[in-house]
């Protein structure tokens, strides 16, 4: 399988990282890391590149008596989330809180349960914001029983310092390339691998969700062929926007059957092993976070289409001034969505700017393909 190397460890423990693609650098560090750990790990990279999975094979590897076997009793149940000296805490709002930053540091006083270390997983501490300066004492001085493992997409400035008392590990996007291959080991048709690894930004997660998604081809070609469509008029520009708005909810579909499965699994592990407090609130949260994001990544996906087929009408330009124009545009637009605009409107204004510069060109132009 892809991403096998990425595994490479102790005898015996070839499936603790197994679903890593494309990150043996820091899969190796990890390895190397869990026989003498130090306090703190800040793993940084873009979302659904590994960082959550990683994290989780990490803790098995520190609780397991052999070094991360894979197969014992810490390592599977560290694995499906029961462990009880591995905590993940996410977020309770928008950003982590001063509140959220004293509990962690609490948990992080604490005893380990069953063995001689616990685990405290972090997510999404590029959100970290006025509660760092509550995080950073307990980072500094954690018991040494309490290992950190801390998820971030980026480092802000607010989390600069937390990171300099870290050993930071960078994910990076997977090439095409790899994760092409990685999804046709998996039985994947090559052409649909290939085409959704180059939609999917690098990021596993998102490939084999569009591998799954029905819409995916008719959203693409949707985006593609939009400026057509377009004549200038007002009418014109919200109609497309409403379709192409209308089109993200597609691919909403092949994430809620894969939640739907983990409340599933999550009920079963209430069954067996009792019920964690806020744990089901947690979960539920988290899935809304997905589906926000999903939207958000789909939306990019789709600007970036509409701005490489004007790049491709560029190329044959005799007048090139509309098309870089066009492409700016949309390039604004994808940048606009960093400040939380509302969407319709946003997508409206621009698709209102391009019917201008459509009705502008004169003479025939290349089509959008």
């Amino acid at each position: 399988m892809e991403g096998a190397a990425a595994t490479d460890g102790p005898a015996g423990t070839g499936q603790l990282f197994a679903g890593l693609i494309g990150q043996e650098r820091v899969v190796a560090q990890l390895w190397g890391a869990a026989a003498s750990p130090v306090h703190a790990y800040l793993l940084v990279g873009p979302p659904g590149t590994g960082k959550r999975a990683a994290a989780r094979s990490f803790a098995a590897a520190l609780l397991c008596p052999d070094g991360g076997c894979g197969d014992c009793g810490e390592c599977t149940r560290a694995l499906s989330g029961v462990h009880p000296d591995v905590v993940v805490r996410e977020r309770t709002g928008a950003y982590i809180s001063v509140g959220d930053a004293r509990e962690i540091g609490r948990l992080g006083s604490l005893s380990p349960v069953e063995g001689r270390r616990k685990v405290l997983v972090l997510v999404d501490f590029h959100l970290v914001e006025d509660a760092a300066p509550a995080l950073l004492k307990a980072i500094e001085e954690p018991p040494a029983t309490t290992v950190y493992v801390i998820l971030a997409e980026h480092v802000p400035p607010e989390l600069v310092t937390i990171a300099s008392r870290c050993a930071q590990l960078d994910f990076a996007p997977v090439p095409a390339d790899r994760l092409t291959a990685a999804l046709v080991a998996e039985g994947l048709d090559p052409q649909v691998a290939a085409e959704v690894a180059s939609a999917s930004g690098g990021r596993p997660d998102r490939a084999r969700l569009l591998a799954s998604d029905a819409g995916f081809a008719a959203r693409r070609a949707a985006w593609r062929d939009a400026a057509g469509r377009l004549d200038g008029t007002g009418f014109a520009a919200a109609s497309l926007a409403d379709e192409l708005l209308a089109g993200l909810e597609t691919v909403v579909e092949p994430l809620t059957a894969r939640q739907a499965e983990e409340v599933a699994e999550l009920a079963e592990r209430v069954r067996l092993y009792g019920d964690r407090p806020g744990e089901r609130k947690e979960l539920d949260a988290r899935h809304k976070r997905e589906e926000r994001r999903i939207r958000t990544d789909e939306l990019r996906f789709g600007l970036a289409t509409l701005a490489a087929a004007y790049r491709d009408r560029l190329a044959a330009a005799r007048d090139p001034g509309p098309a870089l124009a066009a492409v700016q545009a949309v390039h604004a637009a994808n940048e606009a969505l960093a400040r939380n605009p509302n969407v319709t409107l946003l997508l409206q204004a621009l698709l209102v700017r391009l019917g201008r510069l459509e009705v502008g060109v004169a003479g025939p132009r290349p089509p959008l393909r």
